[in-house]
């Protein structure tokens, strides 16, 4: 399974439309096959955008801190899983999923870009 997260100084970016990078990780069990770093630098704020950048990777699961509900739905209508609510260090949260310890919590970002709020 390919599951991907929005990467800010390896860990999880709280705010999913401003990631330039995302890490895209291979699950075979409960551990990482391959991760690798996919650029989204041009795609800010391009709900569309990055959820079919994400797609080309095959991803089935985004895992994110905070993210708007656009952005969510995006992805969401190419079939992916979202995972809200997470923080950490990514390789540490990869493996958290893989375990199946993960659970998506109600985070979301429903304002205006530009803004300050305690999620991300």
């Amino acid at each position: 399974m390919r599951i991907a997260m929005p990467i800010d100084n390896q860990n999880v970016n709280q705010h999913f439309g401003t990631s330039s990078e995302f890490a895209v990780i291979e699950i075979e069990g409960d551990q990482i096959k391959d991760n690798k770093t996919v650029s989204a630098a041009s795609l800010a704020h391009n709900h569309g955008g990055l959820a079919g950048l994400l797609k080309n990777e095959n991803v089935e699961v985004v895992i994110v801190g905070g993210i708007g509900p656009p952005a969510q739905q995006a992805l969401e209508e190419y079939g992916m899983k979202v995972i809200a609510g997470a923080q950490g260090v990514i390789e540490d949260i990869a493996i958290m999923f893989a375990k199946g310890q993960l659970k998506s919590k109600p985070v979301s970002c429903n304002h205006g870009h530009g803004h300050s709020c305690g999620q991300h």
